[in-house]
């Protein structure tokens, strides 16, 4: 079983940074990946960010490359997702999630989800 809490989300302005947290807490798992994902209003739930636990191995979506960064805290089990340049349709619910084996961009292929932290990036 794997148990998931996201954290660190809020209200920001645009240009601004912030960061959140995902503590994972498991029995057994094995060789998984993280993912980041978010969801805004009336929108499909899009892929972020993911992080091949065992390698650390990273992958990003084309609309964060470059401005977000995924990480792992390997002695907390703690997923981060740094967050700069932050614009207004950055505006979700962040959720983190988590699955065996390869990164995918798709979230039908998670198993396992927090309850979600909202992000508001305005003025």
């Amino acid at each position: 079983q794997v148990q998931l809490e996201e954290s660190g989300g809020g209200l920001v302005q645009p240009g601004g940074s912030l960061r959140l947290s995902c503590t994972i807490s498991f029995s057994t798992f094995g060789d998984y990946s993280m993912g980041w994902f978010r969801q805004a209003p009336g929108k499909e739930r899009e892929f972020v960010a993911g992080i091949r636990w065992k390698i650390g191995l990273t992958y990003y979506a084309d609309s964060v490359e470059g401005r977000f960064t995924i990480a792992r805290e390997d002695g907390k089990n703690v997923v981060t997702l740094q967050m700069s340049s932050l614009n207004p349709e950055d505006t979700a619910v962040y959720y983190c999630a988590a699955r065996s084996g390869v990164i995918t961009s798709t979230w039908t292929t998670y198993d396992y989800w927090g309850q979600g932290t909202q992000v508001t990036v305005s003025s």
